[in-house]
């Protein structure tokens, strides 16, 4: 009984015929509308994310079997939390919050491609992913709330398998990441500030002198790298001070030929 793979890309609850799918199942013979169908069905809690999807079709019957995989936890993370990217700093600066609901969830999701051997165990992991992301979890770092999955604080969610929120918890949320972006906006605001006081008053210093004292202010590295002169420029907002110019080049003097 030979068997035929087809594997791609596909997003979310949105295959269709068209290419890549309908070209590569055409040629198998099976009904591409049905295929198609069980794809969207199968991947319609993934919408919005690129989900990998293999057809196994049976050549002769021309069955098929299909087998999704899953994004990424932090794909998953990114879309409950509802932000398009995770923190560029995530030890001070927080992106969103979520509830163990949604580690719970995704922790069901990602199932099988976990290494934990209990959903407790599972669910953990998906906490631990929020920590690189800076992302809350039920309103504290991640490594806070790991302390009380330790403790037990959840395992009634978590026997229970809860995942649904209700509409008073996803508008607290909502109004929580609202607060989270303005805290980032307002500290981003209070380093630039800080690091054009610094460049300014050290116009003359060397560029890794300048650095040094930038990051002894606790200025983070990405506002460093948009601030900081490259070697040789002056800092933003400042002009060359007089007789800084350099001196043209003097135009070689031409030998006198010898009589």
């Amino acid at each position: 009984m030979a068997k035929e793979n087809v594997e791609i890309l596909v997003e979310g609850g949105k295959a269709t015929a068209a290419p890549p799918l309908g070209p590569a199942l055409g040629p198998l013979g099976v009904n591409i509308g049905q295929v198609v169908a069980s794809i969207n069905k199968k991947t319609e809690n993934f919408k919005g994310m690129q989900v990998p999807v293999k057809v196994i079709v049976d050549s002769d019957t021309k069955e098929f079997d299909i087998e999704i995989g899953t994004p990424p936890a932090s794909a998953l993370l990114k879309k409950e939390a509802g932000i398009e990217k995770g923190s560029g700093n995530p030890k001070t600066d927080k992106v969103a919050d979520i509830l163990i609901e949604h580690a719970i969830k995704i922790a069901k999701m990602k199932e099988g491609n976990l290494l934990g051997k209990t959903l407790k165990e599972k669910v953990k992991e998906i906490v631990g992913t929020c920590n690189s992301m800076g992302i809350l979890v039920e309103g504290k770092p991640a490594v806070e709330t790991i302390q009380d999955i330790n403790a037990g604080k959840f395992d009634k969610k978590i026997k229970e398998e809860k995942t649904e929120l209700s509409a008073e918890e996803t508008d607290k949320l909502e109004l929580e990441k609202e607060k989270l972006a303005e805290e980032i906006e307002q500290r981003r605001a209070e380093f630039e500030k800080t690091a054009k006081e610094i460049i300014a008053t050290m116009a003359k210093k060397e560029k890794g002198e300048i650095k040094a004292k930038l990051v002894e202010a606790g200025v983070p590295g990405t506002i460093i790298k948009e601030l900081l002169p490259a070697e040789g420029e002056a800092a933003e907002g400042t002009a060359p001070a007089e007789g800084d110019a350099k001196p043209a080049k003097e135009e070689p003097k031409k030998q006198e030929k010898k009589k």
